[in-house]
């Protein structure tokens, strides 16, 4: 007599074998398969129980395909033509039935994005599997096998997934990402001009150590985190990430990134671009010395000393889109301050053999910017006069000052905010001669790629909250998502369309393996015209 059995394996899987009983002892008559979680166990204990029992000869069937039942043929009688008459023949076709479907065509195109980047070279299938999974649906490494069943994968077992990690940092994944990353991009592009930004990933844990610290928020956090930076190209496809202690300076952070790229590729001639939060004496001059050029956004409370003459002669009169060249101090502090002569009506050139104690600095005025800084301006004037009336408290908003142990309004910091709206500064160490001001600061405003990368990191691919603990299991949870955020702004460059349109496009194209009288095939979904223009797009990338 046989029967199906379930055997538990050393991996962890559910193995489904038919075994019979000969002269009172077990044997194993076949190996049906090995099933990871429930659904599959259900598909491979009804595809045992169909080999155990053939419905048309009721014998014991070892062939490697179900059989589709005989027909047996019955003569008709005379009156079977006459319609309504004669025996109903037997139906012995059963009904057909869905056993699972899953969005394998989603798999495929980013498991060929995955493939096209080189990111193969890792040599990783879990690691893959885990990328994938964290573009598709980010969830903790627990639900991974839940995701990946959707898209028609096995998942390799939890404790494989957390060796994966383990390998994923100690393997040096990351170089191996950022290497065939920067072959992209200088193939596709031009890496002549990086971005630079920073963010901070908040942990929900309560106590601090060497890395989660507690430090500053832009969302006003006060839990544990850590601050993460990206290096990005000028169309924000990402080129290297780092992660530092929570507490540290953002203005810390852009030299050792940008050094560990340029050593790890050999670049000697680049511009970096970062915001004026990376504006600092010592990040300049470092950058310098390194022989990098830079362009950084100025602070507008710099402007009076640095359009001195241009006050002066004109007072604070600009007219839209107008650009001023000037210079600025290297260092605010003592006589290096005193860089122009605000008497010569004529600007200064830039030229740093004449100004070793200067940077070159770039100023526009914008109409637009000037009517939305008034706006800001007057809201805050609102709340500074209401703090002062009594009737709003507030931690000393701007343009409230204490005199006497009573609040006034600052009249002169307002009128100094008033005479300056409208303006924006860069400081850069690139010559006039290589790069007009215009250039300057249309690279400047490529920065919102790497804003837009943050927040594809940020909600897309959920960086955040991160639930890691140990530094190596952070840095590993940063190389997948710095490896995912590569797959998706390639997808975007390609097809025209967010991460998110493109889910939405492809995850309804679903598999289905069907079971039709004892057979099981599975059937391919039908691809409309445009889904299907967008995986032609995937997969014939357009040169920049």
């Amino acid at each position: 007599m046989a029967w199906v059995r379930r055997v538990r394996t050393a991996s962890g899987s559910t193995a489904v074998q038919i075994a019979e009983s000969v002269n009172g002892r077990r044997r194993i008559v076949r190996h049906v398969g090995s099933a990871r979680d429930e659904a599959e166990l259900g598909l491979l204990m009804a595809q045992a129980q169909q080999l155990l029992l053939d419905d048309a000869q009721r014998e014991f069937d070892l062939g490697l395909t179900p059989r589709v039942p005989k027909a047996v043929l019955v003569p008709a009688p005379a009156n079977a033509l006459i319609p309504g008459q004669g025996p109903q023949l037997r139906r012995w076709v059963r009904r057909a039935h869905v056993l699972k479907t899953n969005a394998g065509v989603l798999y495929e195109a980013l498991a060929g994005v995955y493939a096209d980047l080189g990111f193969d070279a890792v040599g990783d299938e879990v690691f893959r599997d885990l990328v994938i999974a964290r573009v598709v649906e980010p969830t903790s490494l627990l639900d991974v096998d839940r995701v990946l069943a959707e898209l028609g994968r096995v998942a390799a077992s939890h404790s494989t997934r957390k060796r994966a990690l383990r390998r994923a940092h100690t393997g040096d994944y990351r170089d191996v990402i950022a290497s065939a990353c920067f072959t992209h991009a200088v193939s596709h592009g031009d890496v002549s001009l990086v971005l630079y930004d920073v963010t901070t990933l908040y942990f929900e844990a309560e106590k601090e150590d060497d890395l989660r610290k507690v430090g500053y928020s832009k969302e006003r956090r006060v839990d544990p985190q850590i601050v993460v930076g990206l290096l990005v190209d000028r169309r924000g496809f990402p080129l290297e990430i780092g992660c530092f202690e929570g507490n540290k300076a953002e203005t810390l952070t852009i030299v050792p990134i940008v050094k560990q790229f340029a050593d790890r590729h050999s670049l000697a001639d680049m511009v970096v671009v970062a915001d004026a939060g990376m504006l600092s004496a010592s990040n300049l001059t470092a950058l310098e010395e390194a022989g990098l050029r830079f362009i950084v956004g100025s602070r507008v409370t710099k402007a009076p000393k640095d359009l001195a003459a241009h006050f002066r002669w004109h007072g604070n009169a600009f007219t839209d889109a107008q650009i001023i060249d000037t210079i600025t101090p290297r260092d605010q502090r003592g006589t290096a301050a005193r860089v122009s002569d605000p008497a010569t009506r004529a600007e200064p050139v830039w030229d740093p053999a004449v100004h070793a104690r200067s940077w070159r600095a770039v100023w526009a005025y914008s109409t637009k910017r000037a009517v939305r800084d008034n706006k800001t301006l007057t809201l805050q004037e609102n709340k500074a006069r209401a703090v002062i009336a009594g009737e709003k408290t507030a931690r000393t908003p701007r343009f409230v000052t204490s005199r006497n142990g009573s609040h006034e309004l600052d009249e002169a910091s307002l009128t100094r905010a008033r005479a300056l709206v409208g303006l924006k500064g860069y400081v850069t160490n690139i010559p006039a001669h290589l790069m007009p001001a215009s250039e300057v600061i249309s690279s400047y405003h490529d920065l919102w790629h790497v804003e837009q990368s943050f927040r594809m990191s940020k909600t897309d691919l959920a960086a955040r909250p991160l639930f890691a603990r140990t530094r190596d299991a952070i840095e590993a949870h940063l190389t997948i998502v710095f490896t995912a955020l590569a797959i998706s702004r390639t997808i975007q460059d390609r097809t025209g369309l967010s991460i998110r349109r493109f889910l939405r496009q492809l995850k309804p194209l679903r598999s289905a393996t069907i079971e039709i009288n004892g057979v099981i095939t599975t059937l391919p979904p039908a691809i409309d015209p445009d889904t299907q223009a967008t995986l032609t797009a995937l997969q014939h990338p357009a040169r920049h």
